[in-house]
């Protein structure tokens, strides 16, 4: 969007073809809810049933005609359909109807392109968007997402071919092939940092916890009110709000509970129903902390009565990611706003609601249960002189028993694999 309409929300046409989409209308309700979070508004839907799309201009010759008409009537100038169309589906149909075209991938990196925040983001959504926009050099009007991509890359307007010919056509792709190559060697670079990191994460031996699950289903309200319980502070707060798609980066936190147990949560990027492939593949980096998470939790809004279809995303999108055989809670989300008592716990799945104390406290129960599995109980006879490790326990494990003897502090502790093997010669064993 320019910048001078920033702020302001803009009334589009949404359209679908309901023949070609299993559960249309909540295929439709979803359109609707990606572009109130692209600050547009749905003022006008249109239906077709054709039992597939035209291959000229997805919709049939006399719906051109009405979209036109119904168009020119309401004022309106975008339209948004519910599908990925060619770059020549796109030329026919704004020449036919003088629209501006969005199709449903062009509508979610649009809504990327003003979340992203972090560096990383950025510069997986400006190749995503470089990439969508290579075959369709000669097909927009407005430019939108060149002018965004232009931007995110340091440089000015877009790439569109602006009529001088098959050579600046040609130069313009490579321009953007090269934005891409550059784009993709400063991302594996940010990419190095991130796995060392993540390596030095793994040598402190902390379990991992990923919070996933479809956009706006609650994860980073999840995150927060775990962080309030046992993070470290408030300005560990992780950015929450109502819409699709609040925040694309990885965030992570350290779980400390009272019996010092430690984990790590992450809570990551959000999904949606036939998400664009170029941003799965280019998200896989910022969701490496599910693929190496120990336990996920996938979070769902059990308030909205398509959370059955939600689930069946989240579990696509993990599969496509390579994220498999995993260990899964299923925590139902938002049970406040539904008639269900919560907390309620059968096995692996918890209902609950994200904002009540009592629902995460029972969340975190069932999360100590499957990550702290592998601790052990034992006994430690500690020297007198080493009591440095004495207060490294104290501080990192969860103390059953202190006694005082002649030979040195006997303590009975609970241990993780990592400590129980570094302080294995101080084991007593039994008589």
């Amino acid at each position: 969007m320019s910048e001078t309409n920033v702020n302001q929300v803009q009334e589009v046409i949404i359209a679908g073809m309901s023949k070609t989409v299993s559960n249309y209308d909540y295929a439709m309700s979803e359109l609707e809810a990606l572009v109130e979070a692209n600050n547009m508004h749905a003022a006008l839907r249109i239906d077709q049933g054709l039992d597939k799309p035209n291959s000229a201009t997805y919709f049939g010759k006399g719906k051109v005609v009405e979209i036109k008409e119904d168009a020119e009537a309401h004022d309106l100038h975008i339209m948004v359909i519910n599908a990925d169309l060619t770059p020549s589906q796109v030329r026919n149909l704004e020449e036919q109807t003088g629209l501006q075209i969005i199709d449903r991938t062009g509508l979610i990196l649009e809504i990327f392109g003003t979340r992203a925040r972090s560096k990383e983001a950025n510069l997986q959504v400006k190749i995503a968007q470089l990439q969508y926009q290579l075959p369709r050099l000669r097909t927009s009007i407005s430019n939108r997402l060149d002018q965004q991509a232009g931007a995110a890359a340091g440089g000015g307007g877009g790439f569109t071919n602006r009529g001088s010919g098959e050579t600046q056509l040609e130069l313009n792709r490579r321009t953007i092939q090269d934005r891409i190559s550059h784009a993709k060697h400063e991302l594996k670079e940010l990419n190095k940092d991130e796995e060392v990191r993540r390596s030095q994460r793994d040598k402190a031996g902390l379990p991992n916890v990923a919070l996933v699950g479809y956009t706006n289903a609650g994860k980073s309200t999840t995150m927060n009110g775990l962080v309030r319980l046992f993070g470290k502070g408030e300005d560990k707060q992780v950015f929450e709000k109502d819409m699709l798609f609040a925040t694309l980066d990885t965030s992570i936190r350290q779980l400390t509970f009272p019996d010092n147990k430690q984990l790590l949560l992450s809570d990551t990027v959000g999904f949606v129903s036939n998400l664009p492939h170029n941003l799965i593949n280019a998200f896989r980096s910022t969701l490496a902390e599910a693929a190496n998470a120990d336990l996920l939790i996938q979070v769902i809004d059990y308030a909205d009565p398509h959370y059955k279809e939600m689930m069946a995303t989240t579990d696509k999108t993990l599969k496509e990611i390579g994220v498999t055989d995993i260990p899964m809670i299923y925590a139902y989300n938002k049970a406040d706003l539904t008639e269900a008592n919560y907390p309620n716990q059968q096995d692996d799945q918890l209902i609950y609601a994200a904002k009540d104390e009592k629902s995460l406290q029972v969340l975190t129960q069932m999360m100590k249960d499957k990550v702290f599995k592998g601790y052990v109980t034992t006994t430690l006879l500690i020297p007198f002189s080493d009591g440095d490790v004495v207060a490294y326990l104290n501080d990192n494990a969860n103390i059953l028993k202190t006694d005082y003897v002649a030979d040195g502090t006997q303590l009975e502790v609970e241990l993780n694999s990592v400590d129980a093997q570094r302080y294995e010669k101080y084991v007593v064993t039994p008589a």
